[in-house]
């Protein structure tokens, strides 16, 4: 394998780590902006309060279940944010062999780029790229698992909403939807009712509930019935109204999705186009890149070049990416 071919390789394999989590976001998943209000929002209701200790003893609990080795890694600044991170994702691994995974594609991707080209910068760009693809992986799990939650979570609203006006007290209307609705959904209410049916307030539970899944509707959903718990109302005919709400924002959100779908398509041919043309230059005229790879100045124009390209996929998620 040559060292254009490495080259190409490389900046291929980024370009399309960055247009994979720049332009093609999902519409409903909690972007930064949202988890920024939805982080605002549960401090204001004191959910991170409420659980801030009982947190801590299943973390302790945790922690001295593993071998010292393993606790000394969980216990690194952060692993506790990354661990609740792959939680959300659904999947079970611990967080310090997800960095060690990472860790490892880096070495073993900078190794054979050093051995093969000898070149520092195409080693550097293969590991940052190789070290993100199992947190790319992870984000990615992440957002279908919050987008699956909040399409079932409407369909979950009207079967408490059922049950309510049935008779059911609320916690028999949140086993209904763990044994009659799919994962993820039935996973998270399942455990919402095993945290209540074990002795545990209510408002905990539902607090640990959207702790779980930071989701805008779920937050009104947990608003709602906490507000229903201190004040009395009809709570059959609130969730009724936050049904109809949820569904027609996600109307909208198909609906942008289907109109900005010609600027995403857009977005990829404008940053694929200079990798299609370094490819065509390569196969057509093989001599005319070896004097842009070998010589430094040519080596500093690639990397301006990537830097560019990166800033400028940056700029057109930020223009097509409509928040809800």
């Amino acid at each position: 394998m040559t060292a254009e071919l490495i080259v190409f390789l490389a900046l291929l394999g980024g370009a399309v780590f960055l247009l994979s989590q720049g332009l093609f976001v999902p519409a409903f998943g909690a972007d930064a902006r949202m988890q920024r209000l939805l982080k605002r929002k549960l401090h204001e209701i004191g959910a991170f309060e409420t659980h801030s200790e009982v947190a801590l003893l299943l973390r302790q609990k945790y922690l001295s279940d593993l071998s010292p080795l393993a606790r000394r890694l969980e216990s690194l600044p952060m692993m506790e944010r990354l661990g609740r991170f792959i939680e959300q994702s659904g999947r079970q691994v611990m967080a310090h062999r997800l960095v060690g995974l990472a860790a490892l594609l880096a070495i073993g991707a900078l190794a054979i780029a050093w051995v093969v080209t000898s070149n520092w910068m195409v080693g550097v760009l293969a590991a940052i790229i190789a070290g993100a693809i199992p947190f790319a992986v992870v984000y990615r799990e992440r957002q279908a698992r919050l987008e699956r939650f909040e399409e079932q979570l409407p369909d979950a609203v009207d079967i408490m909403k059922r049950a309510l006006r049935a008779g059911h007290p609320f916690n028999a209307c949140v086993k209904l939807v763990a044994d009659d609705m799919t994962p993820p959904i039935s996973r998270e209410f399942e455990l919402t009712f095993a945290d209540i049916n074990y002795g545990n307030d209510l408002r905990h539970a539902l607090l640990g509930l959207l702790l779980r899944v930071p989701s805008s509707n779920l937050l009104a959903v947990v608003t709602a019935v906490l507000i229903q718990k201190e004040t009395g109302g009809n709570l059959a005919e609130i969730f009724d109204r936050i049904s109809q709400v949820i569904r027609s924002r996600f109307r909208f959100g198909r609906r942008v999705r289907t109109l900005s779908a010609e600027g995403r398509l857009s977005g990829w041919i404008l940053s694929l186009v200079p990798l299609l043309l370094f490819a065509v230059i390569w196969v057509t005229t093989p001599e005319y890149l070896p004097p842009l790879l070998h010589d430094p100045t040519g080596r500093k124009i690639i990397l301006a070049a990537a830097v560019l390209m990166g800033v400028g996929i940056l700029w057109m998620r930020k223009i097509i990416r409509i928040e809800l």
